[in-house]
């Protein structure tokens, strides 16, 4: 099959890998991305399967608590200017009180509820009005709202005043505690909670393409399983908060550490502005040169 230039450049993104390689890559993968990224960690030209989103999109996460209900989101604005401003700060406090409130099961539902802080008829005319004063487009993007029982706490965290949220819940401990493993969570980004979580299939793909590194590397293959299953360890701490080390003391990992205060983590949502979402590529060469033109 033909491979186009934008899938290319889609790979390198991914993997930073040469041009020509993830040319050659998505060839021989019939263009399937996954497999073209494996492909290239295989052959030792890609680190990791880590996509390398570029983050675009400007905004703030909030995180709300109200006794035993909570709730994070984020809403977009196009520029980080806007996001400094005091009208945006408002508006984002006050689109979190109001999903927290009436909590609807997904964006569509939120902005079509009803509006009981202004004279607007429902959230997205809120939004609007907003729009207008503000002078940017700005949106709701996402939100999660969380449960805890009594005996649990929940611990929030906003790094760089709010271009990451992170609400964590915790079993028998402190707030503090939760606190700290919110701010683990903001720095580190695991993916899951502890190995649990993570699909057999995914464990399986991992398995794999470990595999053939260690084949594709010279290593003998009675020693390769061995091999395959110590790299795989590796694997869970990059993946799993238990297992990772706690970035406030290095000697112990999340999972001991909330388990020495009494603990365990029940779940974590971690949200950074504009994560995944593609930025607008602007030539200023050529904007320029097409301003001088009219």
């Amino acid at each position: 099959m033909a491979i186009s230039a934008k899938l290319v450049k889609e790979l390198r993104e991914k993997t930073g890998a040469g041009m020509m390689d993830c040319k050659k890559a998505l060839t021989e993968t019939d263009g399937d991305m996954d497999k073209a990224v494996d492909f290239l960690r295989e052959k030792g030209i890609a680190k990791a399967a880590k996509k390398a989103d570029r983050v675009a999109a400007e905004g703030l996460t909030a995180v709300k608590t109200e006794g035993n209900q909570a709730v994070i989101i984020e809403l977009n604005s196009e520029t980080d200017f806007v996001a400094k401003n005091e009208n945006f700060q408002n508006l984002v406090a006050a689109v979190a009180d109001h999903i927290l409130k009436n909590k609807p099961a997904d964006v569509e539902e939120a902005l079509g509820q009803a509006f009981e802080g202004g004279s607007d008829d429902t959230l997205q005319s809120y939004i609007n009005n907003q729009i207008v004063k503000i002078g940017e487009k700005l949106s709701l993007r996402r939100f999660a709202l969380v449960e805890k029982t009594d005996s649990q706490n929940f611990g929030s965290y906003l790094h760089m005043g709010g271009r990451i949220g992170v609400l964590t819940v915790l079993e028998g401990t402190d707030e503090e505690t939760a606190k700290d493993i919110a701010m683990h969570v903001a720095a580190i980004n695991p993916k899951y909670v502890g190995r649990d979580a993570v699909s057999e299939e995914e464990v399986e793909r991992e398995r794999d393409v470990l595999k053939q590194q260690a084949l594709n590397e010279g290593k003998p293959e009675k020693i390769v399983e061995k091999m395959v299953e110590g790299r795989l360890v590796k694997f869970f701490e990059d993946i799993c908060l238990n297992e990772q080390s706690f970035v406030k003391d290095s000697d112990q990992r999340v999972g001991k550490y909330v388990q020495s205060k009494g603990g365990s983590v029940v779940s974590f949502v971690r949200f950074e502005v504009g994560e995944g979402m593609e930025k607008r590529e602007d030539n200023f060469a050529e904007e320029v040169m097409s301003q001088v033109k009219k």
